[in-house]
């Protein structure tokens, strides 16, 4: 199966990013619905295609996976009503308490990105005391070939300055105890998108980062 992401995808959000208003929105709507259907045939896919290294994954509903394309404008100086993406979840992202998946759709800003984002502070915690007893196993995840090929190294965007509380200062894996989230990052360019075989290669650059996964949620059972 050969599967890019359809142009008409970024066509429609390349048009809403110059009118991201109600009207134009409301006028344009079989755009934005041809768009989505494009999006959500293209996450089935790459379900069944993860399903092939990820049995859990088959479990997943493309159409629970989408996120919203409505902004919650209500604690936002920014008040345009609609996101300029599209973006699709498995696990992560979704109330921050589980790893799993994030692909997010945007031209010139398009990525993929795999861990836990900003867990609750009981997951943290519980995450972080994993990581400090197995830190060995820990970076087995994120030091293999495979996952630095693709996501270099874990995301330092959410860090402490400081070791947390209830953690050694000396402790051997200080630095990654100081991360407020487990993310790998893997940025796409709109070419890639085009590509035939983007379906393969999305879920390939997934595969590198479940043992990371496999890491996170073993830590939480």
């Amino acid at each position: 199966m050969t599967t890019p992401i359809s142009p008409k995808i970024l066509s429609f959000i390349k048009k809403l990013e110059k009118n991201n208003n109600r009207e134009w929105f409301n006028d344009n709507k079989t755009l934005y619905t041809e768009a989505l259907s494009y999006f959500q045939d293209f996450i089935q896919n790459l379900i069944e295609e993860m399903g092939k290294f990820d049995e859990n994954i088959l479990k997943e509903d493309p159409k629970k996976a989408l996120f919203r394309i409505y902004r919650d404008t209500r604690f936002s100086k920014d008040k345009t009503p609609y996101k300029t993406n599209f973006g699709a979840s498995f696990g992560m992202g979704k109330n921050g308490k589980k790893s799993g998946y994030y692909i997010h759709i945007q031209p010139g800003k398009s990525f993929l990105a795999a861990g836990i984002y900003l867990p609750e502070s009981s997951i943290l915690k519980t995450i972080r005391k994993e990581i400090s007893i197995f830190g060995e196993e820990f970076l087995q995840t994120i030091e293999n070939e495979n996952f630095k090929k693709y996501y270099g190294e874990l995301d330092q965007e959410n860090k402490l300055k400081n070791v947390p509380q209830d953690f050694e200062k000396e402790d051997p894996m200080a630095e990654y105890l100081k991360l407020k989230s487990f993310v790998g990052i893997h940025n796409l360019s709109d070419e890639e998108l085009s590509e035939p075989n983007t379906l393969q290669n999305f879920s390939k650059i997934f595969m590198a980062a479940k043992p990371l996964n496999d890491f996170l949620e073993g830590s939480l059972e």
